[in-house]
């Protein structure tokens, strides 16, 4: 059995978009409500936490709701070609609202802007999984998140490039190019992806029922009793609410680091100007390096001791940065492994949580994951803040080592959703090597 690469990536194309747009979102919507509305800075933070808070209620829903359809392009391409269509349109309306200095074109638009991005990202994360096997989806995964930093990347260059100087500058030339690559993906995703036929496929080819499956080593839940099977279901239960908290205790240690890493480091470590931008870079590289080789290692090792490696690299890197009582060079190997890290967690943790899912339940599933992140890159920033608050700066490391510790305890507890060989169609296949 080998991953289809070439389809992954075509795939991919609808995540790279969705990155493309967040990065652009997060690093341009508070400039504009800053300088252009001179909002305060907690209105400002009040309104970025919007799309968290809308993606909480709004991933399941859609998720859930996008298995249940069925239409002439499939269950998930409608809500990609609809979600982006709608998207595109009302961001373009944000940097004229800008010019004319317009608050309430400008909240109109936004809250668009979210709903219909919100509309497609679960039904985008879902295709992946619901066209490819359950075993190669680690590799799968890494491919997708891969094409995320290059859309993140994309938007950056735009940035560097297109943004001109001044306090208000004129961000049209931005929108309209991330608006560029959001089209360009829908058209390339609705030319290269007949999904009714490669999920007919797919059905075809594995055509054994999708159970939840359990870690190697366990017995399966093929020719037991009925009451064997409810055991069973009880335990992938378990295993989904133990994997679930692990997210959101690994989501409320990363994205305390990174959202008050730069006073962190001005504070504390004294680091003048944008210098502290070369520790997130490097973090970001090592795991846009790291993406391919750790979803062929999960694939060999399995899914649960990679995440376990991942968050057990992440928590020895805190808690050095949390001993470091003033800036070292060795900081920036420490945030490359933290990189790492992140990406072993990012590459198996959704196929874990989807593999749990039932036949038609893939959505679902996917907007739960979202649903356990998103909250935790909601409350983090809070709980975090007031700890720099009224204790110390200090105690940013010390938390992540925390809540990052306890996610590799509870992630102990998940005996389900790790990947294991399939058996070989014919004696020819057990020669073969996966890509």
């Amino acid at each position: 059995m080998k991953l289809n690469y070439k389809r992954t990536f075509l795939i991919g194309f609808a995540f790279m978009a969705i990155s493309a747009f967040w990065q652009m979102y997060d690093n341009i919507i508070p400039l504009i409500l800053q300088n252009t509305f001179h909002l305060k800075e907690g209105a400002i933070g009040v309104i970025m936490a919007a799309d968290n808070v809308l993606a909480v209620f709004l991933l399941p829903v859609i998720g859930a709701f996008s298995d249940r359809v069925d239409t002439r392009l499939g269950k998930r391409l409608p809500f990609i070609v609809g979600g982006t269509a709608a998207a595109v349109i009302s961001m373009m309306v944000l940097p004229v609202s800008d010019r004319l200095m317009s608050l309430p074109m400008f909240i109109i638009a936004l809250g668009v802007t979210l709903f219909a991005m919100g509309m497609y990202r679960s039904p985008a994360v879902a295709l992946m999984p619901d066209l490819t096997p359950k075993p190669l989806r680690s590799k799968a995964n890494a491919v997708i998140n891969l094409m995320g930093a290059v859309g993140g990347v994309y938007s950056l260059l735009l940035i560097k490039l297109l943004v001109g100087k001044g306090a208000r500058p004129s961000y049209l030339p931005l929108f309209a190019g991330v608006a560029g690559l959001m089209i360009l993906s829908v058209i390339l995703l609705l030319l290269t992806i007949d999904e009714k036929k490669l999920v007919k496929k797919m059905a075809e080819e594995y055509p054994e029922p999708i159970e939840a499956e359990s870690m190697p080593g366990e017995k399966t839940a093929k020719n037991v009793s009925a009451a064997s099977k409810t055991l069973q279901d009880q335990g992938v239960k378990r295993s989904l609410i133990f994997i679930l908290l692990s997210i959101f205790l690994w989501f409320t240690a990363y994205n305390a680091v990174t959202t008050a890493f730069s006073r962190y480091a001005v504070t504390v470590w004294g680091l003048e100007g944008g210098s502290y931008a070369d520790c997130l870079m490097v973090a970001t590289v090592a795991a846009i390096v790291s993406y391919i080789p750790i979803g062929m290692v999960s694939s060999k090792i399995g899914r649960k001791k990679t995440i376990l490696g991942g968050v057990a690299l992440m928590t020895g890197c805190y808690l050095m940065a949390a001993l470091l009582p003033d800036y070292h060079p060795v900081i920036q190997a420490g945030f490359a492994l933290i990189g790492v890290g992140w990406a072993a967690i990012n590459v198996n943790s959704l196929p874990m949580v989807v593999e749990m899912s039932k036949d038609g339940d893939v959505g679902k599933y996917t907007g739960l994951y979202y649903t356990f992140s998103m909250t935790a890159q909601i409350a983090t920033p809070i709980l975090s803040g007031l700890l720099l608050q009224y204790v110390s700066y200090r105690a940013l490391f010390p938390y992540a080592v925390v809540f990052s510790g306890a996610a590799f305890v509870t992630m102990l507890f998940v005996k389900h959703g790790d990947n294991k060989p399939v058996s070989k169609k014919s004696l020819i296949e057990h020669f073969d090597v996966d890509d």
